[in-house]
């Protein structure tokens, strides 16, 4: 591998670092020879979603440069590189066989979040996640060349269901953007309205009206749970430790009584470090 691929994947790795997430990105769990691939995909994702966060940019300049990422991942799919980055992303690509349509579905979510700010249903959040955080998890498996049905399916599970912890962590800062990512029908169920996200004022609607988010994620994990066992060892302990890390910003979100318009729950260093010796054992 010549030196300017060696320095993309290494800036890669740091910029992985810089970013907080709920759940370790690059780990000492993977295989040292897939973690350098595993940063420029995040890379390539946390790219687009910045872009679509710029707010203080307009949304028609935001779709503009969404346009030119997308088009730079055309060309780097025919072996036409902007520069070192998506070079080294091809050079992931082709060494996995990964397929280029996941990130193309990343691509389509970040669009959403431009000019989607709330959702009638839940089969409108299920898409949005298909495309948001599907693809991600589809990724990691083909790292590992496992494509066969059951296990993607189960990946889809876990992988809404971190994207869903993640909505409900984040309900204060997504409702400053303007964006609300729970179903508006079972907003009028509970008989919630947008002025408690205005005023900060949790009442018993909202609530429960949380708790019935934060179950149906539960729901989802657990059924994620079943794709552990078939993962090959290292995998098995990541996948595990991820999805635990999910878990915990649910309980961390219940023991705040659902109170996420004033207080954003977060992992602490010793969350992690328990976390994971909890994967050996799940």
């Amino acid at each position: 591998m010549d030196k300017d691929l060696l320095i993309a994947y290494s800036e890669a790795g740091r910029f992985t670092k810089s970013h907080y997430e709920n759940f370790p990105v690059v780990s000492l769990l993977l295989p040292k020879r897939i973690r350098k691939h595993v940063a420029i995909v995040y890379q390539f994702a946390r790219q687009a979603d910045d872009i679509a966060d710029e707010n203080f940019i307009s949304a028609d300049h935001r779709k503009h440069d969404l346009e030119d990422y997308e088009n730079k991942l055309i060309m780097c799919e025919k072996g036409e590189f902007a520069d070192d980055f998506w070079r080294a992303l091809k050079n992931t690509i082709d060494t996995f066989n990964l397929s280029t349509k996941n990130f193309h579905n990343l691509l389509v979510a970040f669009n959403m979040d431009i000019g989607k700010r709330r959702f009638i249903n839940f089969n409108e959040i299920q898409d949005y996640c298909f495309h948001s955080a599907n693809p991600v998890g589809r990724i990691i498996l083909e790292f590992f060349n496992i494509r066969d049905k059951d296990s993607i399916e189960y990946s889809d599970a876990i992988c809404t269901a971190l994207q869903l912890t993640n909505f409900y962590q984040d309900v204060k800062i997504d409702f400053e953007k303007n964006r609300i990512y729970i179903p508006q029908n079972e907003m009028i169920k509970f008989n919630v309205d947008e002025r408690v996200f205005q005023l900060k004022e949790i009442n018993d609607n909202f609530k429960q009206l949380l708790k019935y988010q934060v179950e149906r994620a539960r729901e989802l994990f657990r059924d994620g749970r079943k794709l552990i066992e078939r993962l090959p060892y290292r995998l098995k302990y990541q996948i595990a430790w991820t999805l635990l890390g999910g878990e915990k910003i649910l309980n961390k979100i219940e023991e705040i009584d659902y109170d996420v318009l004033n207080v954003r729950p977060v992992l602490t260093k010793a969350d992690y470090l328990i976390l994971m010796l909890k994967s050996f054992v799940i």
